[in-house]
């Protein structure tokens, strides 16, 4: 296998991992949202009450969507690590993601005429997927290395500070770029959890600065914030 020597090929397989590592955080952070509606439908001044009679549905949805963005945090890890396998496995989540995101956003759209703001993350998931397969293209698989662990320590950890460098600011912006869909007259549900969120994002940035002063730093380390944050 050619070694991974273009610059080009470093970049995308940053851009890779810092794509997956947004993907996997905005679907736990979907998953996690949808809770507030799976578990009181009737409330939020009615807007959902066309799924209170499948409320069973949208709490699978929740605990589905949940672990389907904890496995992308864990393929995330693997990437970054460049593990033999992590590449499929990368494929296989977000390929669950797009048809659990795909069935919530039929329900949702049939039950109570919309599905905003499961379109978003199931685009954002498409993307990515498409992304990665073009990533293994044989002129782009044989530079960018991704399953490659051998000689990749610095890569690997600047792939890693950049996702969680990404995935904090995703942390403290989400409840801002969310607002127009999670707006129910004049309350924003998407800060409702301001002060957590704030301070999950801030612990991001700083694991992210501490790694990238620190080689020792582990990159579990860096995983466990990431999973807290999103």
């Amino acid at each position: 296998m050619p070694g991974q020597n273009s610059w080009w090929g470093k970049a995308l397989r940053i851009l890779g991992i810092v794509l997956l590592s947004l993907t996997a955080a905005f679907t736990l952070m979907g998953g996690i949202g949808t809770t507030c509606v799976a578990l009181n439908p009737q409330g939020f001044e009615g807007k959902f009450a066309g799924i209170a009679p499948f409320q069973w549905l949208y709490i699978l949805f929740v605990l589905v969507t949940t672990l389907i963005g904890v496995m992308g945090v864990r393929a995330v890890v693997q990437l970054a690590k460049g593990k033999r396998g992590s590449y499929v496995y990368a494929l296989i989540v977000m390929g669950a993601g797009i048809l659990v995101g795909g069935a919530h956003m039929a329900a949702s759209r049939l039950l109570r005429g919309g599905s905003m703001p499961v379109d978003m993350v199931v685009y954002t998931t498409v993307f990515t997927l498409v992304v990665f397969l073009l990533f293994r293209l044989p002129r782009i698989w044989g530079q960018i290395g991704l399953e490659r662990p051998s000689g990749g320590g610095g890569r690997h950890k600047l792939a890693s500070v950049i996702a969680l460098a990404a995935t904090g600011l995703l942390t403290l912006s989400v409840q801002f770029l969310m607002a127009p869909t999670h707006t129910i007259g004049t309350v924003n549900y998407a800060d409702a959890w301001h002060a957590t969120l704030t301070v999950l994002g801030l612990a991001q940035l700083a694991a992210a600065a501490l790694m990238l002063r620190h080689p020792e730093v582990r990159l579990r380390a860096g995983a466990a914030v990431l999973r807290l944050g999103a």
